[in-house]
């Protein structure tokens, strides 16, 4: 299913923050995140598919993304992780290269993609659902929320890690960001949504169980499901990189963090105050 939400060139300090659950069956083969494709790519890795759901590198480019619910799974549908690796591995632009995603949008189960270029400070929103009618949007600085629907759907989970996100970015508005505290204080959350607010595109007893931010593990005829990996992505004006993950390997949950120094990044700050109006919907 997975969850994000993330505050973009809205920070006097951080141009991107990100937080991101994945959930995922626990059987699913999976590399933490580390450093691969000849030490250019840092993210974690699907090694059934050979993908990724969330990526940077040392250019300063990101890419993450989502799962659209929905009833009926294409069949011999491509692998969407490797939209991620694409866009990592290629030099196009977000917007050239979203343009050439939409070409076989029709080849993938649904997907909601971001593209991001933080040297250039562009980012790109490309969703192939409804069928038949994809999506590309600019992303517009501030906060927004990603699960399984379209960017900023105000599924209850959403809202509710978008305001609690908002009320941290406020308390935080002009300093350092505790990025581990705030990704366990948040993305730990439990409660479910209310029974009868669910988009009922599944069943309903997948939809509820599924309807907090983080998962807690519930068996299904493929095998256990749930959280296996929450992650904090930020990004200084400076260009310093943290990543941070704590994943289930084995039943059993881990932590570490990488950091790095994006080349080339070009420190630019037209204001050093914290836009809150950018994001008034949370």
């Amino acid at each position: 299913m997975c969850i994000t939400v993330f505050i973009w060139q809205a920070h006097p300090l951080y141009p991107f923050l990100l937080l991101f659950n994945r959930d995922e069956f626990h059987n699913r083969a999976t590399k933490p995140v580390s450093w691969w494709e000849g030490n250019e790519i840092l993210g974690g890795k699907d090694e059934v598919a050979g993908g990724t759901w969330l990526a940077c590198t040392r250019q300063g480019r990101i890419a993450f993304l989502t799962n659209v619910r929905e009833a009926t799974p294409l069949p011999g549908a491509k692998s969407r992780g490797d939209l991620v690796l694409g866009f990592l591995q290629s030099k196009k632009r977000p917007m050239e290269y979203a343009d050439e995603v939409l070409k076989e949008a029709d080849q993938y189960n649904g997907f909601n993609l971001l593209l991001c270029d933080l040297c250039s400070k562009t980012m790109v929103y490309v969703c192939n659902r409804p069928k038949g009618e994809p999506l590309v949007q600019e992303v517009s600085p501030g906060i927004h929320v990603l699960s399984n629907a379209q960017l900023d759907t105000p599924w209850q989970k959403s809202q509710r890690l978008g305001q609690s996100f908002k009320e941290l970015m406020y308390k935080h508005s002009k300093d350092e960001i505790p990025v581990k505290m705030i990704a366990e204080e948040l993305m730990t959350d439990t409660t479910k949504a209310d029974k009868n607010s669910l988009p009922g595109i599944r069943s309903f007893e997948l939809e509820y169980k599924a309807s907090s931010i983080f998962i807690d593990q519930f068996d299904t005829p493929m095998g256990s499901y749930g959280t296996v990996s929450t992650s904090a992505l930020s990004v200084k004006t400076s260009g310093e990189v943290s990543f941070y993950e704590k994943y289930l390997a084995k039943e059993e949950w881990k932590e570490h963090i990488m950091n790095f120094q994006i080349e080339k990044m070009e420190v630019e700050r037209e204001d050093d105050s914290f836009r809150a109006s950018s994001f008034s919907s949370y």
